[in-house]
């Protein structure tokens, strides 16, 4: 059984739709998609179903319902899918998953911290270690983390790929804090193997994201348009 939930940015039901059917496909074992009508599939499916109201719900190809439905609702639409003996790892949809969750507000922390460093300590203008930490605090800690979470949520959405979540994004994400904390504390004692350790954490997230982006990315698939109405028009 497949299924996918059209939605679109605008449209402001569609991240309660989406919470819903994601319970819903944590409990029951069937193909889950959520699918943008920015994105070409998503306008294809629209106009070959003549859906007119989104959040709109599609299963094996028909339109079975439109707007949110309860979690009731939806179990007994899929009633004949067997239950899911073990949790998805492949998350792709509006909302931001968990671990997307904790990268970004990881990189706001950074961003602040970054920014209280530069500003205590004049690290801007500053030769040795104090520029280090901060500079590292702005880069490793807040670019990197911010490319990690939003990259992750975003791309699957604009290739309708789904990417690899579950424990190979937490190891990601335990990588990464601990390779930025590492190099920090590298820099300040001035421990070079210390700062060894932390660059290799470091490049074992970037190896993890790495892996787990590609199979989103490739092949390439153009996307492009969008649409600005409450109902699609024919």
């Amino acid at each position: 059984m497949k299924v996918e939930l059209l939605v679109s940015e605008w449209c402001p039901t569609c991240p309660q739709a989406e919470r819903v059917w994601s319970v819903v496909a944590a409990e029951r074992e069937f193909e889950f998609a959520v699918i943008d009508l920015a994105q070409q599939e998503g306008r294809e499916l629209a106009h070959r179903l003549r859906v007119r109201t989104i959040p709109a719900i599609v299963i094996d190809g028909e339109l079975k319902a439109v707007g949110v439905q309860s979690t009731a609702e939806a179990l007994l639409m899929v009633a004949a899918s067997p239950v899911r003996h073990r949790a998805s790892p492949r998350h792709a949809g509006m909302m931001l998953s968990l671990d997307n969750r904790w990268f970004v507000s990881t990189a706001m922390l950074c961003l602040i911290a970054s920014g209280a460093w530069f500003a205590w300590h004049g690290a801007i203008v500053a030769s040795g270690p104090l520029r280090g930490i901060g500079l590292h605090l702005f880069g490793a800690g807040f670019v990197q983390s911010l490319i990690y979470g939003l990259g992750a949520h975003m791309l699957p959405r604009f290739t309708s790929k789904p990417i690899v979540a579950g424990v190979l994004a937490w190891v990601q994400f335990a990588s990464h804090c601990a390779g930025v904390l590492l190099f920090i504390a590298a820099l300040t004692a001035d421990i070079r193997w210390l700062m060894i350790m932390g660059g290799m954490l470091l490049w074992l997230s970037l190896a993890i994201y790495s892996w787990r982006v590609l199979p989103v990315l490739w092949p390439a698939t153009a996307r492009g348009g969008s649409i600005r109405e409450t109902e699609i028009a024919q």
